[in-house]
């Protein structure tokens, strides 16, 4: 099966994707274009699978890069693939043909490019990462290297929607601790529930930032599992394990 990539606008002419489940080696609840290695998928079909996506990307496989995700706010500036198990939630580089890649299943994956200046971002951004400031961290690491604020542009992939994103009172207190006026995020669910609007949240920091211009593609993980892995879904349908999409970027 052929590969299904989205892309954004924003972040032309630069080679980039949201790589989608589809066109994948994977069998199983993994079926699919699954790259993360952190799974209990196979390990030589997540290599597989990540040379498709390397190949789209018209990159050799050893220059397809990604970090150890933990959910945290460390940027790493890169020139060269890193070494295994380093640990960081964003890249950013000025290197030609070096491709950052994030991996999720729910979080948001965000693509930045300042196109003029050579500098482009890859960031795994949860709802954690981003209260804590994992946008803004990348965005200070592009313009450490040359990118200008103003002409950056971010372009947020597949996430978790609203309406699929139930969280409890504990959650918006923590949001609202460091913002007040970030409970126009949260709609009323049943009971004493909300759901969060993650994206919402994520084009709302990149644009108090200062970035040219920053999109959603609008497509949710939860609620259409033949294009999207979800850890959540996961969870609700009772399986042990989840695959994880990329995303990735390259000068």
């Amino acid at each position: 099966m052929t590969l299904e990539i989205l892309t954004a606008d924003e972040l032309a002419p630069l080679r980039h994707g949201f790589f989608t489940r589809r066109g994948g080696a994977s069998s199983g609840v993994f079926a699919g274009l699954n790259c993360g290695a952190g799974s209990t998928d196979q390990a030589h079909v997540v290599g597989i699978n990540r040379a498709r996506v390397a190949a789209a990307l018209d990159v050799p496989v050893d220059r397809l890069v990604s970090v150890h995700q933990t959910h945290s706010t460390r940027v790493v500036t890169l020139d060269a693939p890193p070494e295994a198990g380093l640990e960081a939630d964003s890249m950013v580089t000025s290197e030609p043909g070096l491709a950052l890649a994030v991996l999720t299943a729910d979080c948001q994956p965000v693509l930045l490019a300042d196109a003029e200046a050579g500098v482009i971002g890859a960031a795994h951004a949860g709802w954690r990462g981003t209260l804590e400031g994992i946008l803004e961290a990348t965005i200070e690491a592009m313009v450490a290297l040359g990118a200008a604020r103003a002409e950056i542009r971010a372009a947020i992939g597949p996430t978790i929607s609203q309406r699929a994103y139930e969280v409890g009172p504990d959650f918006l207190d923590q949001f609202l601790a460091e913002d007040p006026d970030s409970g126009r995020f949260f709609a009323q669910g049943e009971g004493d529930r909300l759901l969060f609007d993650l994206p919402g949240y994520g084009l709302q920091r990149l644009r108090a930032a200062g970035v040219g211009d920053a999109v959603w593609t609008r497509h949710c993980t939860y609620s259409d599992p033949k294009l999207f892995y979800s850890y959540r879904r996961a969870v609700h349908a009772g399986q042990a394990d989840y695959g994880r999409m990329i995303s990735a970027i390259r000068l």
